[in-house]
């Protein structure tokens, strides 16, 4: 069964705890001081841009699932979409013509459904 994390703090914390690599060693890799990367983990301040998460990402030697979920954490720790969706979003202008498209035809949860089926198909 797959482990469920509150925050994106207790999430990175215990991988970096897994991957036995101390606070201080993490806070440096990242170019953060210790105190500030303690205070990512314990949720008092917010996580890290997106580009540091991929170096967060790297260091911990996450698989593409668990990155996913990191970027989904991250996103709802600072109340807004997932880091790695919003820098999609921004360097691919088609993007916000979908979405308005969507909001504009009332797409349906089943629209949707087909639409990814579909993508997934294209991509076989």
């Amino acid at each position: 069964m797959k482990k469920e994390y509150s925050s994106f703090g207790k999430y990175v914390a215990e991988k970096r705890i897994s991957k036995g690599i101390a606070l201080r060693e993490m806070a440096r890799l990242l170019g953060f001081s210790a105190p500030f990367w303690s205070d990512v983990e314990k949720g008092r301040a917010n996580p890290p841009k997106y580009d540091k998460l991929l170096i967060v990402a790297d260091i911990l030697g996450l698989t593409a699932v668990e990155k996913t979920h990191m970027f989904d954490l991250a996103g709802n720790d600072r109340n807004t979409i997932a880091p790695d969706i919003k820098e999609y979003i921004l360097h691919n202008s088609h993007v916000t013509t979908v979405f308005r498209s969507a909001i504009d035809l009332g797409v349906s949860a089943n629209d949707w459904d087909r639409f990814i089926k579909d993508l997934r198909q294209r991509k076989v």
